[in-house]
Parts: C-alpha cells; sequence; structure tokens
C-alpha cells in the first residue's frame, strides 16, 4: 500500500480523507499538533476503517519535529497538506497568528517533500482564493481578486508558494485542491465536524440554534438578486471532499503531462439559498430551526457557486451526496455526539 502523509489529520476534513484513503487501498499517517483537534477522532476513524492510523502529536511548524516523521517514513507516495488555522473573523482579529501558522507550515513540509523526495503533493486551498468574485459558475480559470480576509490571503499565497516550488522542483507533482463549503459527516454518524470555540460555519451554527445554545438564526439579508432573496453558497459533502483527495492521488500516480500544478474545484456545482438551507435542516430534523431575517452582512456576495468538470474530466470525481445527505448526516452525528453539550 502507498504511505500518505496526512497533516491535519485529526481535523474535519483530514479524518474524513483518512477513512477515503484506506477504503481506496492507501496507508495514511497522521500528523496533527491537536490544538484544535483531538486525537481521540482517530479511535472512530479505526471503528469505521478497521484499520489504526499512526499517528504523530507535532507541530508542522516545528521543522526538526517535523523531520522525524519523514525519517520514519523514508517512502512516502505522497503528502495531503491540511494543517491551517481556518476561520475567517479569528483571522481578521488574529493575523499574524495566521500568517505564521498557515504558511510556516506549508514552507516545512514542501522543503522536507524535496528533501525526501516525495512525488505527490496535495495543497488543501479554498474557493476563497478568488475573493469577491462575480463571475458565475467559477471555474479554475476565474480571476482571483482581493482576499477578503487573512485567512484567504493565506490560500491565495500558500498556492503561490506551491506553483513556483514547481517550477524549481519539475519532478515533484502537486495539486492545488479549492473546495467550496464542505459540510456533513461520515455516514456512520461516529465522525463530523465538530466546532471549536463555537461554530462559525452555518450549518453547525443552524444546530446550536435549534439545540438552544444560540438564539435565533440570523439570515443576512433577504434583497439579494437570488430565487429566494438570499445569498447562494455551494455546500459539498465533507465525504466528497474527502474523495476528491483520493481520486487527486489516484490521478497523480499515472499523471504523465508535463504540467506539474494543477488547481481544482471541487463543489456540487450547483447554490443553495440559505431558506433554501434551513428547508433541508427542518427535513433533515423534524423541527422548526427559529430565523429572523437581518440586513446584509458587509462583504457578502450575492451567489458563488463552482463549475467542477475539471474535476470530473480528468480526476473521473463527481459528488455522490445531495443536501439531504448533507443535513441527516449532520443530525446523525450531532445526536450520536452530543458535542454542543461539551
Amino acid at each position: 500500500m502507498a504511505k500518505i502523509l496526512v497533516t491535519g489529520g485529526c481535523g474535519y476534513i483530514g479524518s474524513h480523507t483518512i477513512i477515503d484513503l484506506i477504503n481506496n487501498g492507501f496507508e495514511p499517517i497522521c500528523v496533527d499538533n491537536n490544538v484544535r483537534s483531538s486525537a481521540k477522532v482517530l479511535e472512530e476513524v479505526t471503528a469505521i476503517s478497521k484499520q489504526s492510523v499512526p499517528h504523530y502529536a507535532v507541530d508542522a511548524c516545528d521543522m526538526e519535529a517535523l523531520r522525524v516523521v519523514f525519517e520514519d517514513h523514508q517512502d512516502l507516495a505522497g503528502v495531503i497538506h491540511f494543517a491551517a488555522y481556518k476561520s475567517v473573523p479569528e483571522s481578521v482579529v488574529r493575523p499574524l497568528d495566521y500568517y505564521r501558522n498557515n504558511l510556516n507550515s506549508l514552507l516545512n513540509i514542501l522543503e522536507l517533500i524535496a528533501e525526501y523526495k516525495v512525488p505527490n503533493f496535495i495543497f488543501s486551498s479554498s474557493c476563497a482564493v478568488y475573493g469577491n468574485s462575480t463571475e458565475l459558475p467559477v471555474t479554475e480559470q476565474t480571476p482571483m481578486l482581493a482576499a477578503q480576509s487573512p485567512y484567504a490571503a493565506t490560500k491565495q499565497m500558500g498556492e503561490q508558494i506551491v506553483q513556483d516550488f514547481a517550477k524549481a522542483n519539475p519532478e515533484i507533482k502537486n495539486i492545488l485542491m479549492r473546495y467550496f463549503n464542505p459540510a456533513g459527516a461520515h455516514p456512520s454518524g461516529l465522525i463530523g465536524e465538530f466546532p471549536q470555540d463555537g461554530a462559525y460555519n452555518v450549518i453547525p451554527i443552524l444546530v446550536e440554534c435549534l439545540v438552544g445554545i444560540r438564539g435565533q438564526f440570523g439570515v443576512t439579508g433577504n434583497d439579494y438578486d437570488t430565487r429566494d432573496g438570499t445569498c447562494i453558497r455551494d455546500y459539498i459533502h465533507v465525504m466528497d471532499v474527502a474523495n476528491a483527495h483520493t481520486k487527486a492521488l489516484q490521478y497523480l500516480q499515472k499523471k504523465s503531462t508535463p504540467d506539474n500544478c494543477e488547481a481544482f474545484n471541487i463543489g456540487i456545482g450547483k447554490g443553495l439559498t440559505i431558506l433554501e438551507l434551513i428547508e433541508a435542516f427542518d427535513r433533515a430534523t423534524g423541527q422548526k430551526v427559529d430565523y429572523k431575517i437581518g440586513s446584509r452582512r458587509a462583504g457578502d456576495v450575492a451567489a458563488v457557486y463552482s463549475d467542477y468538470s475539471k474535476a470530473k474530466q480528468y480526476l473521473g470525481w463527481s459528488p455522490q451526496y445531495d443536501v439531504d445527505d448533507i443535513m441527516q448526516s449532520v443530525w446523525k452525528w450531532t445526536e450520536y455526539s452530543k458535542w454542543y453539550r461539551n
């Protein structure tokens, strides 16, 4: 089995990706300092996949500690780099922490990949690199506009770093994965998105509103030029996101074209309005979340969603889950974990 190093492997997307890698014959190695995650998630990963995962509680910003991992596994076939801070509002308040963590960890990973001659690298990027684009749907050729947060800026800078690295190291193949709004949980209900210090993504916020942690859910504006006046976003099931990374690795392993750095959009290919999202949540829970219409939020665009045709053509990937699957898995995970009681 090909060994794949997964940084941030105890995190939301990382843990789901580890399961998909195992299901497709890869041998993942987890690196995560567990500052914003728990190593206990790997117990659930083992329960689901029937395979234990080696784990290093290492900060990717610590070069010497990270080097130990590469020394222990000199036969790595690839690295998937998830480890990063990801809260947009927190990045505005603590920008230096985001630049320091997200960029230094990436630099360390790339330096060791080159030193240990790891042939394949996948960078966890984001649709945030496009800024407030008005082009719909967003394609990989859509121009990047100004970053709307320090978090988004680290993803734009990260992509540039990887592109420059690729030019200097033509023997190493790289993919930039630009996913839109990952959501949902593993179909088993055993792992899902565990909010750190309060939810900041819309679906965990809906859960917090329903279970009484928050008051009414606030819909930020209903006067946009959309089908019901609320913002449209592209929500993609986390297991679809996970599978995209597996298919990207398989693609890199057989890839023979000279372009050693490619970007792929990973989204469901169509948008949902906020009111449609609430309706799907109500269907899944059998309850009605209380919401109110508020004013527009500064910086929000009316709609953004992906064109994933490139991933479909080259990776053989397409979404397998819809919004009802997302919401049903979220509620199953919520009822299993009772994370809102912690």
